[in-house]
């Protein structure tokens, strides 16, 4: 008890002993340190739901507009494949086909061209293991949904196919490693994924179109991402 008195005693001689100035600049100081701590203490809250924010992101990865799915119609049955030659078509016929494409559906024509190449090789009747058609290769069920009539006609076909590039473009917000890879492989695939599925021939697919279109200044203007990205599960065949 004494020692408590003398340390108030001291205590109280030592505040006496300081200038109306030393007593206002200590408040001063005070009330520095006061709303320095306030200041980290907001600042660390904002860190903290910064931090939360981004484990949430993390934790639930994106997904793309579930659209109705593109390859879901009937199977319509077209005609045969014509029996004559199936050579490839002329460069001047192919430039009228994209152009005309193009302009209908305001997608590149170098974008067009490409995909046609790798699906075709330019020729109008060709026709794949899995049924698909035609210079764009749509498979039936796919061109009924896109309003061709008649996949081995060269202009139906490939407007039909520049009309799935569009509806694939605006799906995956102009990406066109995911378009592509959709184009190949489907949407569902491509949804699963949510990026390049990992399938050798969609991987090899989109690589090869990519290669020829990255100095094409009219697809980075229409599909600014053309990087090839390799993730997610294995998308299978």
């Amino acid at each position: 008890m004494t020692r408590s008195l003398l340390v108030i005693f001291v205590t109280v001689l030592a505040l006496q002993a300081q200038t109306p100035a030393e007593i206002a600049r200590l408040r001063i100081e005070k009330t520095r340190t006061e709303k320095s701590i306030a200041r980290q203490r907001r600042a660390l809250k904002g860190m903290a739901e910064s931090i939360a924010m981004q484990q949430r992101s993390v934790s639930r990865p994106p997904s793309y507009p579930r659209a109705r799915e593109l390859f879901a119609s009937p199977v319509q049955v077209f005609p045969p494949a014509p029996a004559t030659s199936c050579g490839t078509l002329p460069p001047g016929q192919i430039d009228e086909l994209v152009y005309d494409a193009a302009e209908s559906t305001s997608v590149a024509p170098e974008l067009i061209r490409s995909v046609m190449r790798q699906e075709s090789g330019f020729r109008p009747c060709a026709v794949s293991a899995k049924g698909a058609l035609g210079l764009m290769q749509l498979v039936p069920a796919t061109a009924s949904e896109l309003g061709v009539a008649d996949a081995f006609d060269p202009q139906a076909n490939v407007l039909g196919g520049a009309r799935l590039l569009k509806l694939l473009l605006d799906r995956y917000g102009g990406d066109l490693s995911l378009t592509l890879s959709a184009y190949n492989a489907g949407t569902r695939k491509v949804d699963a994924a949510m990026s390049v599925p990992m399938i050798p021939e969609t991987i090899d697919y989109v690589s090869r179109i990519l290669s020829r279109l990255v100095d094409s200044q009219s697809v980075r203007d229409n599909a600014p991402d053309i990087n090839l990205r390799l993730m997610g599960s294995d998308g299978g065949k």
